[in-house]
């Protein structure tokens, strides 16, 4: 440890000997809000639930609605407010203050159309209703096959056809407009009549009025007509819950295309990814539970939108640590684990942080005299300037291009895919690395593509997979981390996408064209300019459109280009995001978002400030992976120990600690080779070749097979396992390929050969697997084993394997 170090844990040390910790019962409320800041009633039987929440100077989040003094002001009555709402009156604006102590906050009102009531809507009302009780969900009538004779579209992707099944199928029995009450679709979900779904609401609730309403109006058909939802809000947009059984509503408001805004609380479906710390009921109210961070949702037409929930022990006492960010990482990963109130585990030592930082920059082990170089070196840049020569490296553009061969599937593929053209692409991706060609322009260069598979080898991106829907779906995965699958088939339930969108981005590919080279393994990649994407409903043509944003025009280009510039744009929400989360991940084990390629609102970034940072600064740096990667590493967040304490040893997802990984296995079969000295023939490789060189997907062993080497048959991040297994341990310690490679690289003889003690090979042995050197209580068990033996080349050997069949070896840590 450094002197600055030292000095500055002793500063830390002494501070939390004179600093009084912040205790629940001095807390004092420091801000108070109101949600929303601007209610809108548009009609006569409009209404808007307004919360109020109080924050205190610990930080907890207060539901104070029922305890703030209310006040209308406005310059008459303009609406009603009672039990927490809103109600029209009057045309007109004002505000709603509330009080509480010296506090003040608002929300603005606004009354309009009062004179006319919103008569009830078949997209609106009708479908939020059948979605809202679960009648078209996967589970009842939105299966593939229906239930009980009635089928409805999952989640309400097809609103056309569940309109004529309501409408037209057993009529006057399902829908009878003489007698509303009588209706199937009501006496059913009352529980008039047995359902195999069961009672779904009461005859006094807003769904059955809404229902009866729509049926007595004659089942209105407004599809054609009503204005579509935009976007949906949903407050608070964060809190921080003390204690057990703590509770806060929330509110969800609905944004329409026509500029109106309506409260949907009692329409859209809640969720949490997190119910033991905070659960959602129906009525928008969550509940506390166990400490922790729990992400809860609302779900309204296609949108769904989330708030965090932080959830913390009653009366807990923190004191935040003293230590100084290395950089905007640290700012905002410390500043997450003072919102949980989790003290961050201590620096790695030296040692540890050499092998670590080895092991991910390069996919090597540090030799010994690298780690007796660098833990004796007292300079106090030195970890900065070893993570510059590192990236500097070659075996780092080796690493990277290995990552991105199995993100882009490169393999050979018989008649598709010949080794030559997989190999030129393997190579061509190690290049862009090597050259340090920016990110975007490496993306932007191999979804615009065309050519020959021989001299422009990106093109092999379209060689490997042909079909057009896969081209589309690995696109958004590997370059937005967006999963379209299933909207395919149908709108995604637990995120934005529907088959509009699926089958808009789908159309970018639709005009690619093959055919065979003059050389019979060649093929050419190019646009002709001709062919369309049939959306799967409505049989009609679907015109490109960008995910989430407008249909360009697209006539006289090759519609590769043009979604490739959208792909790679500084406007794109998704890409940089995406790229620096992967890296993150690379190097900390998990990503701000895990998975890695999911990014959705129902699976929230564990640190959205952070993973927009990253970001924002990959772009800064024009999309140089080197230089995020020495912000990473440089980072304490990186730098700290897998050692927990009490306050972090259960996190997994905000950095407080290190988390150890089993090495990858083409880094794992490298380091076995590199530390034994006896190197592995690899597959269309020299002997002396590492196992990271390996180009083809389709290539391997046994050993990199068993150790979870990616098949690249597909982008998900999950085809890499680095999850032990029985058989991975089974092959370790009984499988040839480490005893072998001990006793045919003979380090060991060698070394005694050359008059090195026991004591010199022991330290070798650590040293080269482990970046360190015996302890005392490993010498005492070694030497039993050794015994008098004069030259114990066997029982150093039986060190040695069972060295490289320790976790510390196995894994980064």
């Amino acid at each position: 440890m450094t002197l600055q170090r030292i000095a500055a844990s002793l500063l830390a040390f002494a501070s939390l000997l004179v600093a009084d910790p912040l205790r629940a019962d001095e807390a004092k409320f420091v801000e108070l809000t109101v949600y929303p800041a601007n209610a809108a009633l548009n009609h006569a039987d409009d209404y808007q639930a307004v919360v109020a929440v109080a924050k205190r100077d610990d930080g907890i989040s207060i539901d104070v609605t029922n305890q703030v003094e209310w006040q209308l002001d406005t310059a008459g009555d303009i609406a009603a407010f009672a039990e927490s709402t809103l109600h029209p009156l009057a045309n007109g604006a004002g505000q709603l203050r509330a009080k509480l102590g010296d506090l003040h906050a608002s929300c603005q009102v606004t009354v309009s159309n009062v004179e006319t009531t919103n008569p009830v809507s078949y997209r609106h009302d009708v479908i939020p209703v059948l979605v809202r009780a679960g009648c078209n969900s996967g589970a009842c009538h939105g299966s593939a096959r229906g239930k009980d004779g009635f089928m409805l579209s999952l989640f309400g992707f097809d609103p056309k056809a569940d309109y004529d099944r309501l409408t037209r199928e057993l009529s006057t029995r399902r829908i009878n407009r003489a007698l509303p009450d009588d209706s199937l679709l009501l006496v059913k979900a009352v529980g008039g009549v047995p359902h195999t779904g069961g009672k779904l609401f009461d005859h006094d609730t807003v769904y059955y009025g809404k229902l009866r309403s729509w049926i007595e109006q004659g089942v209105p058909n407004d599809l054609e007509g009503a204005p579509t939802v935009e976007s949906v809000e949903f407050y608070p947009p964060r809190i921080v819950l003390e204690g057990t059984g703590t509770t806060q509503q929330f509110v969800a408001i609905a944004n329409y295309s026509d500029g109106s805004t309506r409260d949907v609380t009692n329409l859209a479906v809640f969720s949490s990814n997190n119910d033991s710390v905070a659960k959602l009921d129906g009525a928008g109210i969550a509940t506390s539970g166990a400490r922790g961070e729990a992400f809860v949702m609302a779900r309204f037409d296609t949108h769904t939108v989330g708030s965090q929930v932080i959830v913390l022990p009653d009366g807990l006492d923190y004191q935040a640590p003293e230590t100084q960010p290395a950089n905007y990482i640290d700012e905002l990963v410390d500043s997450k684990l003072t919102d949980l109130r989790i003290l961050p585990s201590e620096t790695c030592s030296d040692a540890e942080f050499l092998r670590r930082l080895s092991i991910d920059t390069i996919g090597m082990l540090p030799t010994p005299e690298e780690v007796e170089q660098f833990v004796n070196d007292r300079t106090p840049d030195k970890r900065a300037k070893k993570i510059e020569e590192l990236v500097a490296r070659d075996e780092f553009s080796e690493i990277w291009a290995l990552k991105l061969a199995e993100l882009l599937m490169v393999r050979s593929e018989v008649n598709r895919v010949d080794y030559k053209a997989m190999f030129l692409y393997s190579q061509w991706l190690k290049k862009q690395i090597d050259d340090g060609v920016p990110l975007d322009q490496m993306v932007k260069d191999l979804l615009s593509a065309s050519g020959s598979t021989f001299d422009t080898p990106q093109t092999n991106f379209y060689q490997i997979e042909p079909d057009t829907n896969k081209i589309s779906e690995n696109v958004a995965q590997s370059f937005l981390g967006i999963r379209m699958q299933c909207a395919q088939c149908h709108n995604h339930p637990f995120d934005r996408w529907t088959m509009d969108d699926y089958y808009g981005f789908t159309a970018f590919f639709s005009q690619i064209n093959r055919k065979r080279g003059s050389d019979y393994r060649e093929w050419m990649i190019y646009n002709r300019g001709a062919g369309e994407v049939n959306h799967p409903v409505s049989g009609q043509q679907v015109a490109p459109k960008f995910l989430g944003g407008e249909a360009p025009d697209t006539k006289g280009r090759d519609r590769r280009e043009i979604m490739a510039e959208w792909v790679t744009s500084e406007e794109n929400p998704w890409f940089a995001p995406n790229i620096a989360n992967r890296v993150w991940a690379h190097f900390m084990g998990v990503g701000v978002v895990e998975p890695v390629d999911d990014f959705r609102v129902s699976n929230p970034a564990s640190n959205p400030a952070l993973l927009a940072s990253l970001g924002d600064h990959l772009i800064d740096y024009r999309y140089d992976l080197r230089q995020l990667v020495r912000d990473i590493c440089n980072s304490n967040a990186y730098q700290r120990s897998t050692v927990t304490n009490e306050s972090n040893e259960t996190d997994l997802r905000n950095f407080a600690h290190a988390v150890p990984r089993r090495l990858p296995a083409e880094t794992l079969l490298d380091c076995v080779c590199q530390v034994t000295e006896n190197p592995e023939k690899l597959p269309g490789l020299p002997l002396g070749s590492r196992a990271v060189e390996i180009a083809d997907g389709r290539s391997g062993t046994y050993f990199l097979t068993t150790f979870g080497r990616a098949k690249r048959e597909s982008v998900c991040a999950c085809e890499v396992q680095t999850d032990p297994t029985l058989s991975q341990a089974l092959h370790m310690l009984n499988g040839n390929t480490v005893h072998a490679k001990v006793q045919q690289g003979n380090l060991v003889g060698r070394m005694l050969d050359s008059g090195s003690t026991v004591d010199e090979v022991l330290d070798a042995i650590y040293l080269r697997c482990l970046a360190r050197k015996p302890t005392e209580e490993e010498r005492q068990q070694i030497a039993q084993i050794v015994g008098d033996t004069q030259k114990p080349k066997a029982e150093l050997e039986d060190v040695f394997w069972a060295v490289l069949n320790s976790r510390e070896f196995l894994f980064n840590h």
